[in-house]
């Protein structure tokens, strides 16, 4: 077997991640090339891999029922979307109270 890259999709477990490798093949028939998408769990001994990582997975021995790869490396590591804080108003008193009438 050789090397694999793909995106991690789940890394829900400990040390373990399912990868997403997408590949073209040529349609002879229709002359029209088609994605097809396979999942492998992988082993992540550092747990280092987020969802979103780009890695590059090579095959080792079984190491459980549906275990055969290793994540070699991570290509590229995901961008994280971290909401903005609200900022904090300087005096809160003023704004507690509620207009007269």
């Amino acid at each position: 077997m050789k090397q694999v890259v793909g995106t991690v999709v789940s890394n829900k477990m400990q040390k373990s991640v399912v990868v997403a490798v997408d590949r073209l093949f040529h349609n002879k028939l229709y002359n029209r090339y088609i994605k097809r998408t396979s999942k492998f769990m992988a082993h992540d001994e550092k747990n280092a891999c987020n969802i979103g990582d780009r890695v590059r997975l090579d095959p080792s021995r079984p190491l459980s029922k549906r275990k055969h790869w290793v994540v070699a490396e991570i290509l590229k590591k995901a961008r994280i979307y971290v909401p903005p804080t609200a900022p904090v108003a300087d005096n809160p008193s003023s704004s507690s109270q509620a207009p007269s009438s």
